[in-house]
């Protein structure tokens, strides 16, 4: 199994960026895709993007298409999220997430998941 822990979260004003890094353990990371997940308080858990094992391919929810990027360094079995332009809606608990099928993490469902990190972006 794999184990993942999200940091890098904090507070910022609207337009302001973060990045988040997701540690993982276990397993070598170049076995599983990997996903950006966020909830928000009273609000089910959304997908917000995913990338395929090699980092070749990635999909992003629509409302953070043009100001998310995920990427991975398996060599160093992390993950990423870069975050421009965050609005206030974009506050949430984000964490990662692994699983062996990239389309199961697109339709929201994973093996593996780590605690998260909380991002809030003042108005």
């Amino acid at each position: 199994q794999v184990r993942l822990v999200a940091l890098g979260g904090g507070s910022v004003h609207s337009g302001g960026s973060l990045r988040l890094s997701c540690a993982t353990s276990g397993r070598t990371l170049s076995e599983y895709a990997m996903g950006w997940f966020r909830q928000a308080p009273g609000k089910e858990a959304e997908f917000v993007a995913v990338i395929s094992k090699s980092g070749g391919s990635q999909n992003y929810q629509d409302s953070v298409k043009g100001r998310f990027t995920i990427s991975r360094d398996n060599d160093k079995n992390m993950g990423y999220l870069q975050m421009n332009s965050l609005k206030p809606e974009d506050s949430a608990l984000y964490y990662c997430a692994a699983d062996s099928d990239f389309m199961r993490l697109v339709y929201g469902q994973h093996d593996y998941f780590g605690q998260g990190t909380q991002v809030t972006v003042f108005s």
